[in-house]
């Protein structure tokens, strides 16, 4: 099996852990710090700067800390060359559920999100 598929998922146990724990340092390590993420999800465009999506997270009570159960997997991994990947993934943050698109680097042998579009639909 081709060795970059462990190595992604790899990278997003950060991103799946750093979101359910509201773990900044785990998600610091898996996005590039010029990471920006994307939605249309209420109508208009939201372009958020890693910053303001760190900010978010922080000051927000985690999943984890709710007693949230945990939902987040991986959809499919399609590589255009040895150092770029286009992710799917689905995760939920209550009340929200996130189908998420990561555009990832393969950047110093490790693979960091570069970008991130996302759709979310409010559920119970």
């Amino acid at each position: 099996m081709d060795p970059r598929f462990d190595e992604i998922t790899q990278a997003l146990t950060a991103y799946f852990d750093g979101i359910h724990e509201g773990d900044l340092d785990k998600l610091k390590t898996v996005f590039l710090p010029g990471a920006h993420l994307y939605s249309s999800t209420d109508g208009d465009v939201t372009d958020m700067p890693l910053t303001g999506y760190l900010d978010l997270v922080g000051g927000r009570d985690s999943p984890a800390s709710q007693g949230a159960k945990r939902y987040d997997r991986v959809v499919s991994i399609d590589f255009s060359g040895a150092t770029t990947a286009m992710v799917k993934v689905e995760l939920s943050v209550p009340p929200k559920f996130f189908v998420d698109f990561l555009t990832m680097l393969k950047i110093d042998g490790q693979w960091r999100i570069i970008s991130k579009c996302y759709e979310y639909i409010l559920h119970e």
